[in-house]
């Protein structure tokens, strides 16, 4: 879906972040210092990136303003920090940071704030394509979001995850083993569950958790219980 860098040196949250990104469908990069996110900023092209201030040989906010200073600053950059002042989230938005993340992360701010910075870089990437800019972006940006189930220009509206999905996918009819004990047939009966909204919803862990009633980290926590495998019910919606 989307090409992000993850800039953090804290190898257990740059873990974390690239774990979730990756179940939503994004691709992740990863540096643990701006030494190496220039390189990486240099080599590839990023829809989104996501970057901590406090890092050991340049600080975040530092290297914001070179990208700004030197023009590349062309992608919604998200700070993180849990040790960060008012004074700093307010002089990196004034740079150019899309927004700021307080440590620790919770999934819901996550997911949102990069949700959002990806719809305002599809906007502008689409507004400076068009040569228009300010109400013209904000006009692009439905658009660009691709909010599901919605027509495309020309086209007609599909419902999540699409008619392959619900065909490749388990089937709700599905019979199961009663013979067994009831853990076992739980737990069968819960990952064909599972495994069947995973492929009607294309793999979104969002629109699953939605659909199931679970909260996002509970969620994970079972999947990986049951031993569902995520990129099969990806492959399986594509």
């Amino acid at each position: 879906m989307a090409n992000i860098l993850v800039v953090d040196d804290e190898l257990g949250i740059r873990d974390l972040l690239s774990e979730i990104l990756n179940d939503e469908g994004h691709s992740v990069d990863l540096a643990e210092n701006a030494t190496q996110a220039r390189s990486a900023r240099q080599s590839g092209v990023y829809d989104l990136v996501l970057l901590d201030i406090w890092m050991p040989d340049t600080d975040g906010v530092s290297l914001l303003k070179e990208w700004a200073t030197a023009g590349t600053l062309t992608m919604p950059v998200i700070m993180m920090s849990g040790h960060a002042t008012i004074d700093t989230a307010v002089e990196a938005t004034r740079i150019g940071a899309f927004s700021f993340l307080e440590k620790p992360i919770t999934l819901q701010k996550l997911l949102k704030a990069v949700e959002q910075g990806l719809v305002r870089g599809a906007a502008g990437s689409a507004a400076a394509s068009a040569g228009v800019s300010g109400a013209g972006a904000a006009a692009l940006a439905p658009a660009a979001a691709g909010a599901p189930g919605q027509a495309a220009p020309g086209g007609s509206a599909e419902p999540q995850g699409g008619a392959a999905a619900l065909q490749t996918g388990p089937q709700s009819h599905q019979g199961f083993n009663l013979d067994r004990p009831l853990r076992e047939a739980r737990d069968s009966f819960e990952k064909a569950y599972f495994e069947f909204h995973l492929a009607r919803e294309g793999g979104s862990m969002t629109r699953v958790a939605e659909k199931t009633g679970l909260e996002r980290t509970h969620l994970y926590r079972k999947l990986r219980q049951l031993g569902v495998d995520l990129g099969r019910s990806k492959r399986a919606s594509s």
